[in-house]
Formats: structure tokens, C-alpha cells, sequence
């Protein structure tokens, strides 16, 4: 385990994204660190339904963009529940709502470490 991944170990984190690759290299890094990954999911709509089921999510991580529509109701769904998330994308910062701009924003590419730093205590920046 490398520093900072070890952070995901035991933790249970939503994985929301709707590019296949980064998707699967994140689910791929995360879970050879101890992470139980729920998803990934690609629409907002999987997400929302995800957060509903789901008894435990520790930490998230979101691409803004899912195929044309923002990932934001996600975002206010997981704050609504006190879990953690970051948003992961190639969208500049002024793309997020002003209610949601103290949330962690990430330019991809993103190592999964650093994700994981962020998410879990150790970084408040990317």
C-alpha cells in the first residue's frame, strides 16, 4: 500500500463517473488498497439510488459532468447525509454552484492517492 492509499482501507466509497477507464482505474486502485467500492455508476439518477440503498458510504468521488447533466443533486444528497465527497473533473472551479464551492475540487487527471488524501483527512487541497 502506498501513503495515502492506505487511507481506504476498510472504507466503503462511491465511485461516480461515466468514463469507463477512469471509472474502472479508480474502482481498480481503490479496492487494491482495502476500499469496498460501490459502483461505479455513470448517471446521476444510479447515484441518487446508490445514496438511497446504501447503509454506509464513507467518502465519494464525482465527475461533474455525466453524460450532459451535472452531477450536483448527487453532491447536495451526500452533504444531506454528512459524507464526505470530491469533486473529480475536468471542469474549472467557477462550474460549481456556489452552495458547493467549500467542497474539494480536483483537476483531472487525478492520482488516486491524492483522492483518497482528500477525502480522508489528510489533504484539504488536490
Amino acid at each position: 500500500m502506498s501513503q495515502g492509499l492506505d487511507l481506504l482501507n476498510g472504507r466503503h466509497v462511491l465511485v461516480v463517473e461515466d468514463e469507463y477507464f477512469i471509472a474502472d482505474d479508480l474502482r481498480r486502485a481503490f479496492e487494491e488498497n482495502g476500499a469496498q467500492v460501490i459502483g461505479p455508476v455513470g448517471s446521476v439518477d444510479d447515484a441518487l439510488a446508490m445514496i438511497e440503498d446504501c447503509p454506509r458510504i464513507d467518502g465519494a468521488v464525482l465527475d461533474i459532468n455525466l453524460r450532459e447533466v451535472m452531477v450536483f443533486p448527487v453532491a447536495d444528497a451526500l452533504r444531506a447525509r454528512g459524507i464526505p465527497f470530491v469533486f473529480a473533473t475536468g471542469y474549472e472551479e467557477n462550474a460549481v454552484p456556489s452552495r458547493l464551492r467549500d467542497a474539494v475540487h480536483c483537476e483531472k487527471p487525478i492520482e488516486p492517492t491524492r483522492l483518497a488524501e482528500v477525502l480522508f483527512g489528510q489533504s484539504a487541497t488536490c
